[in-house]
């Protein structure tokens, strides 16, 4: 007699719907979120009282599109480094990530920290957000001169969803997006998700308006024939297996394709935590990007 075969609850790989949800979930991973993220406002404030206040300028037609702009003691234009905050596409404020502007800001560059209109507020499309940090890129490379940094040695580093969003900025097609020459000289991208398939089964679809050209578009992933410059990875040892996945699999995908990557794992060190990994003293997050963009 045939054997009935077994019904199959897995969602993604090996896992179910409730370890799927898990994964993407990085509150279950941490006990310490709240003290986390006072902790981040207590430094950001104290990062921008050693920086000083920034300038905040608009890049958009809506109150919310402006970033705040860190402009180095060294007057001779440098290098610019842009900065994308997470809270899962929905949390987080520029003036909350300051904190990583500074290391850069200290070492020499200038940094610009966006701010930009949440999933919530944005009807459940992540194309809105997209659409206003394309807008923000634009508004930043044509208006170099004037905020006073060298156009060919910018950078762009993000966080979490901040670091999804700056994958995909980093693998947009400029030319169709309103710059006639690719933008970066290198990328950061701390504990982000660059395959949104996987996210899309997981519960961030409750405020997320996933669709399949939403998933094929802004995952950054799929798009590596637009990707020109390095990409610097990173994650904790204490992160969930689907995030340190991500990020493995986003650095050897960009090395298969024949483009430039690399790989930095912190040992002990929750998903949170990257950003004070990030602003710790002589950081080797911080210190590869200026390598790349001349302030080795």
């Amino acid at each position: 007699m045939a054997t009935a075969p077994v019904a199959s609850n897995l969602i993604w790989g090996d896992l179910d719907q409730e370890s799927l949800d898990r994964a993407y979930d990085q509150s279950a991973w941490v006990s310490n979120i709240a003290a986390w993220r006072e902790r981040l406002q207590v430094a950001s404030a104290a990062s921008r009282g050693r920086m000083g206040e920034p300038e905040t300028h608009a890049y958009g037609p809506t109150p919310i599109e402006t970033f705040d702009f860190y402009a180095p003691k060294k007057k001779t234009p440098g290098p610019l480094v842009i900065c994308i905050h997470g809270g899962a596409w929905r949390n987080g404020a520029a003036t909350h990530f300051a904190i990583a502007a500074e290391p850069f800001v200290k070492a020499g560059a200038a940094a610009a920290v966006l701010d930009f209109v949440s999933v919530d507020n944005a009807g459940g499309n992540l194309y809105v957000i997209i659409d206003q940090l394309r807008r923000a890129i634009n508004h930043i490379v044509t208006n170099a001169a004037k905020l006073g940094f060298d156009p060919e040695r910018i950078a762009i580093m993000g966080h979490s969803s901040g670091a999804h969003l700056a994958a995909t900025l980093l693998t947009t097609n400029w030319k169709v997006h309103g710059l006639a020459i690719y933008p970066f000289q290198a990328g950061l991208l701390l504990s982000g998700m660059y395959d949104l398939e996987p996210v899309r089964r997981s519960k961030r679809s409750a405020y997320v308006s996933f669709t399949d050209n939403m998933v094929a578009d802004l995952s950054p992933i799929r798009h590596l024939d637009q990707l020109f410059c390095q990409a610097v990875l990173a994650n904790g040892t204490l992160e969930s297996p689907e995030f340190i996945r991500q990020s493995a699999d986003m650095d050897k995908a960009v090395r298969t394709k024949g483009g430039k990557a690399e790989l930095i794992v912190c040992e002990a060190t929750n998903h949170f935590e990257m950003v004070e990994r990030l602003a710790a003293k002589k950081s080797p997050l911080a210190q590869r990007l200026l390598d790349l963009v001349g302030l080795g």
